[in-house]
C-alpha cells in the first residue's frame, strides 16, 4: 500500500531547498541557532479566548443598559470585542456620537451611532451595470437573515444592520454585528466568483502572503490530495468505505488548519465535508465517490485560483460555535475506538489519520479554547514536519526519515503552553509520562489520549 507505514519521508523538495538557500530557512533547531519562528496563524479563528477583563466588560455592557447608560453600555462592548492581538476593532466616540469599524477576514464593518440610532454596513462588492441574477440571488438570500438586509447604493452591494439606539442591547449588537460580518465575508467571494459582473472592492486592508509562503501551500495542498486519493485507490471502495470516508474528512480539515484558505477554496472544503454530513439516504460508498470527485476538481485548480485564496486577515467573530470539552473528548474517543481495528490489521496510514479526525474535526467545527489550538498545532507538527520545515520553523520534534522523535522538546513544549495558560484552567494536567515514543501511531494515541482526558473547567 502506498504511504502504508503512515511516515513522510523528511526530505526537501526542490522548492523547499531553493527556498532554504534564499532565506535561511529548514535548519534544525541547535545551541547556536536561535533564529525565531515565525509566527503564521493556523485554522478558524476562535472568539473563545476572552480574558477574564473581556468578560468583566460584557457584564458592565449589559448592566450598564439596564441602568439606561446607552452610551457607556456601548463602550463596554466594543471593549469585549476587541483582541488586542490582533487590533480587530476601531472604536472612539465623543459624548453621544461615536464610529467604529469592525475586521472579518476579506470585510470590513463600518458604523456610527447617535442619540437616535447605530448604524453599520459592509460593502460587498460593485455592480457598474445592473444586472437582474444578481438581485435575485440577494433577495433570496434577504430571507434566510434575521438582524441585516442586502442593499444597493449607488453601484454598491451592501449589507446593512441597524438599530434604534434605545434598543441596542449588547445581545442584539453582538448577533445584529456577527450576522452583519460572517455572512459579509462569505457572500463577497460567492458572489464575484458567480457573476462576472461583479467587481471585487474593499479589501484593502487584507495582508498579502508572500509567493514563496504560497508556493508551499499549493505544493502541499496538491502532495495531500494526491497522497490520499493514491492511499484510496489500493483498497475496495465497499469494505473501506468508513475508512474513506476519514481519509477524505481529515484532508478538509487538515487543508483548512494548515493552509487556511479563504474564498472560494474554503467553500469548496465546506461544499467537500457537507456532502457526507448532508442528512439523506446515500451510502457512505457514493458520498466517498462525490468527495474525491470535488477533490479532483481542488486539484485541477491552476497556481492563481489558488494564489487568489490565500492571504491572512483579522476576524472578530467565530463562524462556528464553543462547546463544552466533554464534546471535543467524545470527538476524539469516538475516532480513536474506531482506529484500532486499522492498527490491528496493518493499516497505520489509515489508523493515523483516524486519530487525527477526532481532534481536526472538533478544530473545524467549533470555536476552539486556544490552548486546545496550541496542542494541536504542536500535534500537526510533529505529523508532518516537512511542511513546517518548509515555512520556516527551525524546531524539530519528528525526524520521519528515521522516524526518531525529540522527546525533550516535546514534552518542554508541552508543559510550556500548559504554564502559559496555569491562571485560566488551573486543574488542566496534561500527563507526559504518558506519552509514548516508540513510534508515530503510538505517539499520536496516547497524545490525543490526553487531550481527551484534560480538565478544562476555567477559573
Amino acid at each position: 500500500m502506498g504511504f502504508a507505514n503512515g511516515f513522510v519521508p523528511f526530505k526537501l523538495s526542490k522548492n523547499e531547498n531553493m527556498l532554504s538557500k534564499l532565506f535561511g530557512w529548514g535548519k534544525k533547531k541547535g545551541t547556536d541557532d536561535q533564529t525565531p519562528e515565525p509566527t503564521f496563524s493556523f485554522g478558524r479563528y476562535s472568539d473563545n479566548n476572552k480574558t477574564i477583563l473581556q468578560v468583566d466588560r460584557w457584564t458592565d455592557a449589559e448592566n450598564n443598559f439596564k441602568e439606561k447608560k446607552v452610551y457607556e453600555s456601548i463602550d463596554a462592548f466594543f471593549s469585549y470585542l476587541r483582541d488586542t492581538s490582533t487590533d480587530n476593532v476601531i472604536y472612539e466616540r465623543n459624548a453621544n456620537e461615536g464610529r467604529f469599524e469592525l475586521f472579518q477576514g476579506s470585510k470590513k464593518v463600518k458604523g456610527f451611532f447617535n442619540d437616535k440610532k447605530l448604524e453599520a454596513e459592509v460593502t460587498l462588492a460593485r455592480m457598474p451595470q445592473p444586472s437582474v441574477p444578481v438581485m435575485r440571488r440577494l433577495l433570496e438570500m434577504n430571507f434566510n437573515l434575521y438582524y441585516s438586509r442586502f442593499a444597493l447604493d449607488s453601484d454598491r452591494l451592501c449589507m446593512r444592520f441597524d438599530s434604534s439606539i434605545e434598543t441596542a442591547s449588547p445581545s442584539k449588537l453582538y448577533y445584529g454585528l456577527k450576522e452583519l460580518a460572517t455572512r459579509a465575508d462569505k457572500q463577497d467571494d460567492l458572489l464575484t466568483q458567480d457573476f462576472s459582473v461583479l467587481e471585487v472592492t474593499d479589501t484593502e486592508h487584507v495582508d498579502e502572503i508572500a509567493i514563496a509562503e504560497k508556493e508551499i501551500k499549493y505544493e502541499h495542498l496538491q502532495k495531500w490530495i494526491q497522497e490520499t486519493l493514491d492511499t484510496i485507490a489500493t483498497v475496495d471502495a465497499d469494505k473501506f468505505s468508513g475508512g474513506i470516508a476519514y481519509l477524505l474528512l481529515t484532508l478538509v480539515y487538515r487543508i483548512d488548519f494548515l493552509i487556511s484558505p479563504e474564498g472560494s477554496l474554503l467553500n469548496d472544503l465546506e461544499k467537500i465535508s457537507g456532502i457526507f454530513f448532508k442528512k439523506d439516504d446515500r451510502q457512505p460508498v457514493e458520498k466517498n465517490r462525490d468527495m474525491i470527485e470535488e477533490f479532483k476538481k481542488v486539484q485541477a485548480k491552476t497556481k492563481e485560483e489558488v494564489f487568489k485564496n490565500l492571504f491572512r486577515s483579522k476576524y472578530t467573530f467565530a463562524i462556528v460555535a464553543p462547546q463544552p470539552h466533554k464534546t471535543i473528548a467524545d470527538s476524539i474517543n469516538g475516532s480513536n475506538q474506531n482506529m484500532y481495528w486499522y492498527r490491528d490489521n496493518n493499516y497505520p496510514y489509515f489508523a493515523n489519520q483516524i486519530i487525527e479526525y477526532g481532534i481536526s474535526f472538533s478544530q473545524y467545527s467549533y470555536s476552539m479554547p486556544k490552548v486546545i489550538t496550541e496542542l494541536f498545532l504542536l500535534y500537526m507538527r510533529i505529523n508532518y514536519p516537512d511542511y513546517f520545515i518548509a515555512l520556516g520553523f527551525n524546531t524539530i520534534y519528528y525526524d520521519a526519515g528515521r522516524k526518531v522523535f525529540n522527546a525533550n522538546l516535546v514534552i518542554e513544549k508541552i508543559k510550556s503552553i500548559q504554564e502559559q495558560w496555569r491562571t485560566r484552567y488551573p486543574k488542566m494536567d496534561f500527563k507526559v509520562n504518558n506519552l509514548r515514543f516508540d513510534s508515530l501511531l503510538n505517539f499520536n494515541h496516547s497524545f490525543s489520549t490526553e487531550i481527551e482526558f484534560l480538565n478544562m473547567d476555567s477559573k
